[in-house]
């Protein structure tokens, strides 16, 4: 079986606009949640959100560009151009039909979407799109432009599992490498969705914390006083490869992947199984493929929104899987970034990476009050980071409709 290993990663975050600004940020335990700055947020319930900090898209992509492209499509090209540079892969030394994209996003171009709904409907019926509405809003335009970008002829596509969606482009990844589908594949996944309607949407649904007084601590998992998750933004990229062409390209070798799991909770349209049943069966299925037992898991970087039910049935499905007590460590970094949506997996995979890494576990931060539901003997990394040897670390992401996906991350032995 090809083995395959991870070569490069950029990230651009609430916490960090690069991956050392970002992993820093969460060792620290900074929170990115603050007032929105995007629009007037004076008839929304929620008024606060994780944006991203000091950052200008044209400072990256010339204006001209940028104009072609929705802001999740930026953000992806960002942290994608990151990930080659610090992964110092040179295309035109290697085989581009043997490289490819896979790509996620969860809501694609919503912000193109909604401006351009909303100047129709302000307008005389007259159809005035822009050109370019289409393939802004798309949700595989990412990949097809980064693909464009770099010449890469392998395979690409986009995958859509809502906030589970980049967990699972790099599963689809590590499988098609593995499958011997290609050799290197640029993989993550990018949202730009603090807009009117999604964060309008998404607070009818009754979803977001409204806890306006207090954004910097309104992501509080497992808090007995958590209300909803705070909305995030940005991207994270990752390069996966196979291990021979990482060596003959002399390429670091930063972490391997060895494991991903999928399955669904085939229970609601927006809600988690009560006792987590399709968390359950990704993270055994993750597991399996590895060729590991629960013991060997060290981290679990867990989905943990913030909502009152979901928190809840992770950790039901996480005993289940590890049993009540287990000495592995468990942190909700979403605490610290709010949720990525679609982007959430590619930037909490990082956070793994590092971990594994650095031998340090990012808290969850704050949980002032632990909810009893909550209370099953694990250690959640409240408050501060932890140093402890960390050979295998688990990502979990969980989406509306069901979806779970599960990856698991290994420190690289050869």
């Amino acid at each position: 079986m090809r083995r395959v290993v991870i070569t490069g990663m950029g990230a651009l975050t609430p916490t960090g606009n690069n991956v050392a600004d970002f992993w820093q940020s969460l060792k620290e335990g900074e929170s990115g949640a603050a007032p929105i700055t995007k629009f007037d947020t004076s008839k929304f319930k929620t008024k606060f959100a994780c944006e991203l900090k000091d950052f200008n898209p044209q400072d990256h992509i010339p204006r001209a560009e940028a104009r072609k492209y929705d802001l999740f499509t930026q953000y992806a090209l960002v942290a994608v151009a990151e990930a080659i540079e610090n992964g110092k892969v040179e295309f035109d030394q290697l085989d581009k039909n043997r490289i490819g994209v896979i790509w996620g996003s969860g809501n694609g171009g919503i912000d193109t979407f909604h401006q351009q709904v909303a100047e129709y409907v302000r307008g005389d019926g007259t159809p005035r799109f822009n050109p370019y509405f289409i393939p802004k809003m798309i949700v595989d335009i990412a990949s097809g432009v980064i693909s464009i970008k770099y010449g890469l002829r392998g395979v690409n596509f986009a995958t859509v599992s809502a906030c589970a969606t980049s967990n699972t482009a790099i599963i689809d990844a590590f499988n098609h490498i593995k499958w011997n589908k290609a050799d290197m594949i640029i993989t993550g996944g990018s949202e730009a969705a603090i807009t009117e309607s999604a964060i309008g949407g998404f607070g009818s649904a009754k979803a977001l914390s409204t806890n306006n007084e207090n954004p910097a601590t309104a992501s509080r998992p497992f808090d007995v006083s958590r209300d909803g998750f705070v909305m995030g933004e940005g991207a994270g990229a990752l390069i996966l490869e196979e291990l021979e062409c990482a060596k003959r390209r002399g390429a670091t070798i930063i972490a391997e992947v060895v494991g991903g799991g999928m399955a669904a909770d085939a229970y609601h349209l927006t809600g988690t199984h009560p006792e987590g049943e399709g968390a359950y069966l990704g993270m055994l299925a993750a597991m399996e493929e590895a060729g590991i037992g629960p013991e060997k898991i060290d981290y679990i970087n867990v989905h943990a929104t913030s909502t009152p039910l979901g928190d809840v049935s992770e950790l039901k499905a996480i005993e289940r899987v590890f049993g009540r007590d287990s000495k592995l460590n468990i942190s909700a970094t979403k605490s610290m970034t709010g949720h990525l949506l679609g982007a959430a997996g590619a930037i909490e995979a990082i956070a793994c990476i590092k971990a594994i890494q650095d031998d340090v576990i990012p808290p969850t931060i704050n949980t002032v009050e632990v909810d009893p539901a909550c209370q099953r003997g694990f250690d959640l990394t409240l408050g501060t980071a932890q140093n402890r040897p960390v050979q295998y670390a688990m990502s979990n992401t969980f989406g509306f409709g069901g979806h779970i996906a599960t990856a698991i991350f290994k420190e690289y032995e050869a």
